[in-house]
């Protein structure tokens, strides 16, 4: 099926829910569908393996019991293949057994900390934070009938349905409010991990995952060249690379999700706050070689989770700052996008934290991005740190987009915006978008880090003080003549 119909698809089992009495909203329809979706890609999946099991003359083992499969509770099939609409459960009954009894047997296969990189135990993970919001039985069966035979057993079609999903989270996005932590510019995001270039031997954090789209790229990077790695690289890829942490539940459920649909089958993605971690007691062993984030900013923090910061403050910005700094191997790389006004404040707690960050961290590039990047659900201007945790500052590359037309929700940041930036990295060339700061100018300036383009700063003309009042002088007499011929005009005026 190809991504426009599946999307065609999606779209009208949208307009059904939205007819639903349970259902509020983008966030309500795209959470609905997310988790109908995963459970035809879970069967899908197990019959795959079930399947690939019986060509090499083994027997697969079910994840999910009988009872409560795909094939059973949501689409019957008879013995000649064929839909049995008559044995499907519909109205009240298939509510209360989705609420009642599917829904808890899913919850519980976390209950086994024994097997936290499983499968199963994901799927209990999701499960754990969601619940079933579609009120009308007859909705959740129009709903099932229009995903039935949608097929998620080859890698392209698990393709398209990535696609499709990752639409649905920008559509969140673009509902506005707090739906705009579950998706961040996926040119963006492709142009940070394009610059960092992670590799198979990597490990990947994001301490705030959202829907997982920095981790889901870096996945996409690095599978590029699948065929050249060996069984446990593999086996790392999908089992031991990426990390992070989500707050909010629904969020972490997206995330979660969207990175098993993306071919991630066990993502170590934690539902908890990233800031309650006292970053003092982190060790080598608990760093990433790359980290990719776009942390809250604008929030406050309560005085205990200060505490596990050296540098206390209420912005989360700064305190997100101080972990991934924290988090960052020996040798490591890391791009984060910050509010601006990082770069210029200068109270005590920014400028500790600045000067942490230029004297014991590469802090090599920063990226200034164009107002309205984050439009519609935030209009703060941003920009990206990339640092490294290996030696000192020596300078800063700064690269500036600037953009003809001003982004709008309707017309967002494209790659091509951030291509150039891409294509200079390495090279750290000086144009006209793009300067050299060295990091003894910086300190001299206390540490701000906002860089101002040399090529657009306006020549100021040093004048005499002669100068200066023979110009005051020719001003007046100019602004003499001027009233005298609107005083002259206005006589001929009444003189009429």
């Amino acid at each position: 099926m190809k991504v426009v119909n599946l999307q065609s698809r999606i779209d009208r089992i949208t307009d059904i829910l939205r007819r639903d009495d349970g259902i509020s909203g983008a966030m309500h329809y795209t959470e609905q569908i997310s988790w109908i979706l995963f459970l035809k890609y879970l069967h899908d999946y197990e019959e795959t393996k079930a399947s690939d099991a019986l060509i090499d003359g083994k027997q697969y083992k079910y994840i999910i019991d009988t009872k409560f499969r795909w094939d059973n509770w949501a689409y019957p099939l008879k013995e000649d293949g064929m839909y049995d609409l008559k044995g499907a459960m519909g109205g009240d009954d298939l509510i209360q057994f989705v609420n009642n009894e599917l829904f808890p047997y899913l919850q519980s296969f976390k209950s086994n900390p024994q097997e936290v990189k499983t499968v199963k135990y994901k799927i209990g993970a999701v499960f754990e934070f969601i619940n079933n919001r579609i009120a009308s039985g007859h909705t959740l069966r129009e709903v099932i009938e229009n995903i039935a035979d949608l097929s998620f057993q080859s890698q392209e079609d698990l393709f398209e349905l990535s696609i499709i999903y990752e639409n649905l989270l920008k559509g969140m996005g673009s509902d506005g409010g707090n739906s705009g932590e579950f998706y961040t510019p996926r040119p963006v995001i492709k142009a940070m991990v394009d610059v960092l270039e992670p590799n198979v031997n990597d490990t990947i954090y994001d301490g705030a995952v959202g829907s997982a789209g920095f981790l889901i790229q870096a996945f996409d990077y690095v599978i590029q060249k699948k065929n050249e790695y060996s069984t446990t690289q593999l086996k790392h890829i999908k089992e031991g690379m990426f990390f992070g942490n989500e707050k909010t539940p629904l969020a972490y459920v997206m995330g979660v999700m969207n990175m098993i649909l993306h071919g991630i089958e066990s993502p170590n993605i934690y539902k908890q706050n990233t800031l309650t971690q006292n970053i003092r007691d982190f060790q080598e062993k608990d760093r990433y070689s790359v980290i990719l984030a776009n942390p809250p900013f604008g929030g406050k923090e309560k005085k205990e989770v200060q505490n596990n910061f050296p540098v206390e403050s209420s912005a989360t910005e700064l305190l997100f700052l101080q972990h991934f700094m924290k988090k960052l191997a020996l040798n490591g790389k890391a791009g984060i996008v910050i509010p601006e006004g990082v770069l210029f404040q200068a109270n005590n707690a920014f400028t500790a934290v600045k000067k942490d960050l230029l004297d014991n961290f590469n802090l090599h590039t920063v990226l200034s991005l164009p107002m309205g990047i984050f439009l519609p659900y935030s209009p703060v201007k941003t920009s990206i740190l990339f640092f490294e945790r290996k030696g000192g500052t020596q300078d800063v590359w700064y690269y500036e987009i600037n953009l003809e037309k001003k982004l709008t929700k309707n017309k967002p940041i494209q790659y091509e915006h951030i291509a150039d930036f891409v294509e200079l990295y390495k090279t750290r060339a000086t144009t006209e978008n793009s300067w050299l700061v060295t990091a003894d100018e910086i300190r001299k300036r206390n540490y701000d880090l906002s860089g101002k383009n040399p090529t657009k700063q306006k020549e100021i003309i040093h004048q005499s003080p002669n100068e200066i009042l023979a110009d005051i002088q020719s001003n007046d007499k100019n602004i003499n003549l001027l009233l005298a011929e609107i005083d002259n005009l206005i006589q001929k005026g009444y003189e009429r």
